[in-house]
Parts: C-alpha cells; structure tokens; sequence
C-alpha cells in the first residue's frame, strides 16, 4: 500500500504551488484537492500558453494523472463550469466528491455584503463565497454536490433556507431567487458536472490500495489557515497539510512526503499583518519583476522579503521534508536582499511567531546579491551569492530547499 504525498503552500498562498505540482503530476497518478474553493489561483505556463486553475487540479495539464476534487473543497459550479472551457474532454481523468460542498451565488453576495458592511475592518476576502459557503457547512445548512442528483428536491432545500434568513438577506440587500430559475440553474449544473460527482474518498483509497502514486495539492498557504495564520485575516479552511487528511478521508499513516512551497520573497494579498513587507521602492520592484497581481482577482499583491520566522514556523506546522523555492530570479539584480530573522514586539526581541503579528517589527540579514539566476537549471550553475542566500535560508527554516524555480516556464526548474 502506498501513501499520498503533500505540496503545501507555507506562505500567505500564491507562492507557486501550481507550477511544482504540475512539475510533480507527471510522475503521479493522480492529483488531489483538499481544501479552499475558486479563490484560489495557480498559473501554469506550458510553452507559450499560460492556465489559469482555480478549482481544477493543477495535474489536468497531465494527460496520463487523474485528477480528483475532494470533499473538504467548496464548489462553485457555474465558476468550475467556466474554467473547464480550457481543456477538452476531462471524462475519466477529473472526478469531484459528492461531499463537497456547493458554493452558490447567492454566496459571494452575502460575501461582498458583509465585507462592505465592516468598512475599514474588513478582512479583504476574494468576496468569492468562500467564507459563507463554509459557514452553511459548519452551521449544518449547507448543500453538497451529491444532492444535485434530485434538483427539484435540493432547489426546495435552498428556497427554505433562504426564506428563514429572508429578514438578514434583506438588510444586506441580497435578492432570494425564484424557485423555478433556481431549479433550471441547478439543472444545467447537474447536465455539466453529474458524469464527474463520485465517491471519491472510496476513490482514492482503492488507489493508494493498489500502490498509486498520490499527489494532494493544498490552496492558499499556511499563514491563512483558519487555526494557525493571522487570525481573523485568513481564509475559511485548513489551508495545512493536516487538512488533507479530514479533506479527503484519509488518515495520518496514509501521509507520505510533504513539499512546501515558498518564494524567494514573501507577498500576501488583502489586509492582516505582513511584519516584512516592503513600502518602498524595493516593494514595487518586487511587484513589477514577480507580476504579483492575484491570479483569482487581479489585485496587487502587497511585496516584501523573505521572512524566515513565519518560514520556520510553516515548516514545523506542517512537517515539511523539502521546500521547493520559487521565483529566485525576482532577485536578479538586487545589490542586497533581506531576510526577516526576528520580530521586535513591545521591545522584545523573538524569533517565533505570537499570537499577534500586528505590531510585530521586523529585523533583519542583509545578503550580497546577485546578476541573474533566470533560466538557470543546475544549482553548480548559480551565482555563489544565489547559492549562499539559499543555503542560509536553509540554515534558518530548518529543512532543505530541495526545488529551485528560476523562470515560469515548467522547465526553469532544478532539482537538488
């Protein structure tokens, strides 16, 4: 019997994980999903053509990997319906858990409603759905994506829900549907999606039974997880690798390797603490050389350098075996580059992450840097400056960095 490998994000998301698994997924039978929904957003270049996944897995590009949706996901069908468009006929080689969970419209505008109604405090959510499709499976109101089996009875279970909460839905100002245009919604979601919806934790079990090789592919990163990130300025789910487990049906024996996923730098979209964000020019630089703008929604992504704390901190959390490290050719060109290695909190200095990252201060390591990595394929190739920077890094996380991105074509890619 085989076990399931991990790649987790260990950043605030974004760091590249799209690409790695995709690197991965031709080596592996199947790709799983675990958590998040479409606010997650991987590219993926394939010579001159670029994709953009938000809910499938990243092993569709893949044409000999199965590709699997599991049950700790929320599925918006009409955005995963979109996103299919891409790709040619996927029968046979993508299946979704009929215990997912739907995320409707009616979600994102319950999501943006709330989102305007706090103003300055708001979270800076996708305003996706994502939070509320999560708070109707929690609150036991939620729907899963086996129910679209019978839509009438499921489009009834919806109208009542709505009607219960019709004096809330009012105030934010979300119309209810029409239950006979909800049914013929619901509908063309079942036309679209029923050849795929299976039990897909029986699924996997059979595949790891049968010495598969498993691929789970995390969303987000490790500082939004909804226990373990900066709280409340996460997102919805288990964003860690241990969500994998409750996000698919397996258990901790069934876990195999674990590769997390970080860039060179750091950049988090939306508010919440970013002790080692960079303001200045060396930010935008950053921002304009990386092209940080979010895959899901096109906002720009707040930039800064790598911070080695958090860093530590995600690798524990999530018993990372080897961190694949990405972009390293953002940095070509930098006369220094900076690594977080402490935070200074009311005059303290630490170098863990507290409960309250807000007024935590950065401090800093300065390393020489370097011309150009990009496209660079062997680590012997590399500038010493680039080498010593990744080494150091690994000094400070505490696990090696055994992938190296130079470059977003799928080859730019070493392997150590």
């Amino acid at each position: 019997m085989s076990q399931a490998d991990i790649v987790v994000g260990l950043q605030w998301g974004d760091e590249g994980k799209g690409k790695i698994v995709d690197h991965m997924a031709r080596k592996n039978d199947f790709v799983c999903r675990f958590a998040g929904g479409h606010n997650a957003g991987h590219t993926i270049v394939v010579g001159d053509k670029k994709y953009a996944l938000h809910l499938v897995p990243s092993g569709v590009l893949s044409d000999s990997t199965k590709n699997i949706i599991g049950n700790g996901v929320v599925l918006s069908p009409k955005d995963f319906i979109k996103e299919l468009e891409q790709f040619g006929n996927l029968e046979g080689r993508l299946f979704i858990s009929d215990k997912a969970h739907l995320l409707l419209p009616y979600h994102a505008l319950i999501d943006q409603a709330f989102e305007k109604l706090k103003g300055s405090n708001a979270i800076g959510t996708t305003g996706k759905g994502i939070g509320p499709a999560y708070e109707d499976k929690v609150a036991r109101v939620g729907h899963r994506v086996g129910e679209l089996q019978d839509t009438a009875k499921l489009a009834a279970k919806i109208m009542t829900h709505l009607n219960q909460h019709k004096a809330v839905l009012d105030i934010l100002g979300v119309a209810i549907p029409n239950e006979a245009d909800l049914k013929i919604e619901l509908d063309e979601y079942k036309k679209a999606l029923s050849s795929f919806i299976i039990d897909t934790t029986l699924l996997v079990w059979d595949a790891l039974k049968n010495d598969k090789k498993v691929l789970l592919e995390g969303a987000q990163g490790t500082m939004l997880d909804i226990d373990h990130g900066t709280y409340p300025y996460v997102t919805s789910s288990t964003t860690i690798s241990a969500g994998a487990c409750s996000g698919l049906g397996l258990n901790a024996k069934d876990i195999g390797k674990v590769t997390g996923i970080a860039k060179a730098y750091c950049t988090r979209v939306g508010n919440g603490p970013f002790p080692s964000e960079d303001l200045g020019a060396d930010g935008e630089l950053l921002r304009t050389r990386g092209q940080e703008f979010g895959t899901t929604t096109g906002r720009p992504r707040r930039c800064g350098w790598f911070d080695a704390v958090a860093m530590r901190h995600a690798v524990r959390i999530n018993g990372v075996d080897g961190v694949a490290l990405m972009k390293l050719d953002v940095l070509d060109g930098f006369s220094d580059v900076k690594v977080c290695t402490g935070y200074e909190v009311d005059g303290k200095v630490i170098d863990y992450v507290p409960y309250d990252l807000d007024d935590a201060k950065p401090i800093y390591t300065s390393f020489a840097g370097w011309d150009k990595t990009e496209g660079i394929r062997s680590f012997e190739n590399l500038p010493d400056t680039a080498k010593d920077y990744i080494l150091a890094l690994e000094e400070m996380i505490g696990t090696k960095i055994s992938i190296i991105s130079t470059g977003p074509d799928r080859d730019d890619t070493i392997i150590r």
